[in-house]
Order: structure tokens, then sequence, then C-alpha cells
């Protein structure tokens, strides 16, 4: 699960600004918000740094937060 749409809109960021700061399709990073498609390490990076460019103060753990581990149970 990732908060891109939740940053960008508590930043007041729209999702056009967001592609157009990425230069991709709006039908990409609409699949990345809802969570239709996972991105890759290089893409998580971009998506965080052009938020950051528009002026969310982010960081890559903030927008795609780390599971949880699981602990495994006791036998």
């Amino acid at each position: 699960m990732n908060r891109i749409s939740e940053i960008r809109r508590a930043a007041g960021i729209s999702q056009l600004a967001l592609v157009d700061q990425l230069r991709w399709s709006q039908g990409r990073v609409s699949n990345y918000e809802s969570g239709r498609r996972v991105p890759g390490l290089t893409e998580c990076r971009a998506i965080v740094r052009a938020l950051n460019v528009l002026g969310a103060d982010c960081s890559l753990d903030d927008v795609f937060p780390p599971e949880a581990e699981q602990v495994p149970a006791a036998a």
C-alpha cells in the first residue's frame, strides 16, 4: 500500500501536476495511486522526488511505508 494520493492531496498537488512533473501518462500515475500497479524502486524514488519538487515534504518511507515485519507464530 502506498500513500501517493494522500500525500499529493495534502500538499495541494493535482494529479495532473504530478503527471507533468514526472512526464508519465495519467493512467500510469493513477494505476500506482490506486494500487493496480506497483512501482519499482526507481519509480518510487522518482515519485518522491517529484512530490518534493512540487511542494510536498516527504520521504520514501512516508510515501511507501515499509510493510510491518511479520513475526513467526510460536510453535
